[in-house]
């Protein structure tokens, strides 16, 4: 029986039309990078990373792992900084963001950090702690807590993309919670910021500051991204609803509960690999949907960003990978479009016995 009550039949149209396929014989043209659902003048904007004019001529390329960047060439661009090109794409680093050096940490940077360091830390207790139960307990909850990511955070709140019953809406948010990357109103609002202002300046994580700025390091940095996008507008569907409210005053202390649970349970062994190992695996597998499908793999369409569709990612994140199809039809439920894209929630949500 299916999940979902009814998919979107109409959705809003992108604001490029028509929007065309990329030809498979030839590499897709150059394309300024457009600002996505936005009032901004064109002749604002700036070129993207990808357009001939901002690459100059290759005079040696060095690697510069650090950043996961090599140097395109010596030469400054016109405010001169050197471009930077991330390794194996095509992929242009414009304004690479210093995080960790030279700013001011709030609080809720330390916070971030702080809880992405001690799960780091957890995680390194596993080789130790290994048991067939703790395994497969971190195998079972990496579903769970990505479906909760995949199929409610993303697809059902941040597009509404499908309706599901309302109690079944609240369970898969809170399996959402249990990700730990964050309450609904808040995974919300930055990512529809992401769509409206995909791959410009604007972007809350965009690869064009560089790819461990677009993995995760823009989570360290709030006071930036606040600034980007001002303070978060755009989730009134949920703040109106007492359950996300809860979530959003209450978070931290879910996980920490559940922590507590799988402590009861099995002990150490259940706490680092129910909490540690599963909570980082689906950290990186969530923050290389940011990263690694907006700078490896194909463009299928002309979406007028970098959001590419990636095999691998998609494997790892039950379909979230198909990032160019997803950006394309940003209100589909479905994400894997050919009948070889593999896509888990999508299905999941379309498992109809009849």
């Amino acid at each position: 029986m299916a999940l979902i009550i009814s998919v979107l039949s109409k959705p809003s149209s992108l604001p490029f039309s028509p929007l065309q396929r990329v030809k498979t014989t030839k590499r897709a043209r150059p394309f300024s990078c457009k600002v996505l659902n936005s009032g901004f003048d064109q002749a604002q904007r700036k070129q993207s990373p990808l357009h001939s004019s901002f690459v100059t001529q290759l005079r040696r390329e060095v690697s510069a792992l650090a950043d996961g960047v090599s140097v395109v060439a010596k030469e400054a661009d016109q405010e001169g900084e050197i471009q930077r090109r991330i390794l194996l794409s095509d992929v242009v680093v414009q304004n690479r963001r210093e995080v960790f050096l030279r700013r001011n940490w709030n609080a809720l940077d330390i916070a971030s950090a702080g809880i992405v360091l001690a799960t780091h830390l957890l995680g390194l207790c596993a080789p130790f702690y290994f048991t067939w139960p703790a395994f497969w307990v971190a195998a079972g909850l990496y579903l769970v807590s990505g479906l909760g990511i995949t199929l409610s955070f993303h697809r059902n709140l941040s597009h509404r993309s499908f309706k599901l019953p309302k109690w079944l809406e609240y369970l898969f948010a809170y399996f959402g919670v249990q990700a730990l990357q964050g309450n609904p109103i808040d995974w919300v609002s930055t990512h529809r910021y992401h769509h409206q202002f995909c791959d410009s300046e604007r972007d809350p994580h965009s690869p064009i500051e560089g790819f461990w700025f677009s993995h995760m390091n823009w989570l360290f940095d709030t006071k930036t991204v606040i600034s980007k996008r001002g303070e978060s507008s755009n989730v009134g569907d949920l703040e109106k609803q007492p359950f996300y409210r809860f979530l959003q005053t209450t978070y931290l202390l879910h996980p920490i509960a559940f922590g507590g649970v799988l402590y009861a349970l099995g002990g150490f062994p259940f706490l680092v690999w129910g909490m540690g190992v599963r909570i980082i695996w689906v950290y990186h597998i969530t923050w290389l949907v940011n990263s690694a499908s907006h700078v490896w793999g194909k463009q299928a369409w002309n979406t007028g960003d970098l959001s590419k569709n990636n095999w691998w990612v998609a494997l790892l994140a039950f379909g979230e990978g198909w990032h160019n199809n997803h950006h394309a039809f940003e209100y589909s439920a479905r994400h894997g479009l050919e009948w070889w894209q593999l896509d888990l929630t999508w299905s999941l949500l379309n498992n109809d016995d009849s």
